[in-house]
């Protein structure tokens, strides 16, 4: 469900915002797809150049993820970040337009039947995934194909905003699920057999994050997909869109069904299964590193004693 502004809460400063963001999305919107991505690219490569203290943290990450990969090497592949952030963007804006005809014509599917054999089992989906990729597009895309899902997110500090893109995300029968009612609202989703995306991959902290590597680095990282999957029986499967380069297009890949164990041990099992999808969404960066949101301090909190990475 959207949140609802109270009466008045709304700042000046919010609706100079979103004024700002309905102008871009409408002015973006209304371009060529292709020229709507160039303008995106190249917002994306002013970004790069701007942002300097985002393009250290960039590097930063890199550095621990990539210690082998020169200097060089490190300022392209952010780079190309960016202007896929940039492409990512002008897809969002055009996202209101897409068909399933249109959007077939540069969207693909691989692995479709790993998520229907996981639907069919009748204990709900998790959809494993992360910022890597196209991922506002990925969930909008499974829904214009027929398969809404909901989507676990975080609100966005201004309410107008907010509501304006969840209005886009849920056009086709997606639904939001806020952060701050997470274990009900999924748990609930579950049991009704329903699927739901969880990006995973985000810095957090204890208690509800535990420590797992991450390119053989402490990272804590959200339990809470973890214990839901272990507490339901939901299907836990991959799911993630990325630009191929070889065939110019987007491939939504759904891997196999990650296991999940279950030895009674509900911590421990919180420990191991959170490894266990972390493992696999490093090994999808690995493969795909100019996609993932390096700018993000995913090793921002540490374990007790140990310095600070940034």
């Amino acid at each position: 469900m959207e949140r609802e502004p109270a009466p008045g809460g709304v700042t000046a400063r919010e609706r100079a915002e979103y004024v700002a963001v309905r102008a871009m999305v409408g002015l973006l919107g209304v371009l060529p797809r292709g020229l709507a991505r160039s303008v995106g690219g190249a917002i994306g490569e002013l970004a790069f150049h701007g942002l300097s203290r985002l393009r250290r943290v960039g590097i930063r990450n890199l550095e621990l993820a990539f210690p082998a990969m020169d200097g060089n090497h490190r300022e392209a592949v952010l780079k190309e970040v960016y202007r896929n952030l940039g492409y990512l963007l002008a897809e969002f804006c055009l996202m209101p337009s897409y068909t399933a005809e249109q959007a077939s014509k540069f969207i693909r599917y691989a692995g479709l039947e790993n998520y229907l054999r996981a639907r069919e089992k009748g204990k709900g989906v998790l959809v494993l995934t992360g910022h890597l990729g196209a991922w506002e597009l990925s969930s909008f895309y499974h829904s214009l194909m027929g398969y809404p899902m909901g989507m676990v997110i975080r609100r966005l500090d201004n309410p107008l905003v907010d509501q304006f893109v969840n209005r886009i995300r849920c056009r086709h029968g997606n639904r939001v699920i806020h952060k701050d009612d997470f274990a009900r609202g999924l748990i609930a989703s579950m049991r009704a057999g329903e699927t739901v995306g969880i990006l995973m991959d985000t810095n957090m902290t204890p208690p509800q994050g535990v420590f797992v590597p991450f390119f053989g680095v402490p990272a804590c990282t959200a339990s809470g997909m973890a214990r839901v999957a272990a507490k339901t029986g939901a299907a836990v499967v991959p799911g993630f869109l990325l630009w191929e380069k070889t065939e110019q297009r987007y491939v939504l890949h759904f891997g196999e069904e990650v296991p999940v164990v279950c030895t009674g041990d509900a911590e421990a099992d919180a420990d191991a299964n959170t490894a266990a999808f972390t493992a696999v969404i490093e090994s999808y960066v690995r493969r795909y590193p100019e996609q993932w949101l390096w700018m993000h301090r995913r090793w921002k909190t540490r374990p007790a004693g140990e310095e600070g990475i940034y």
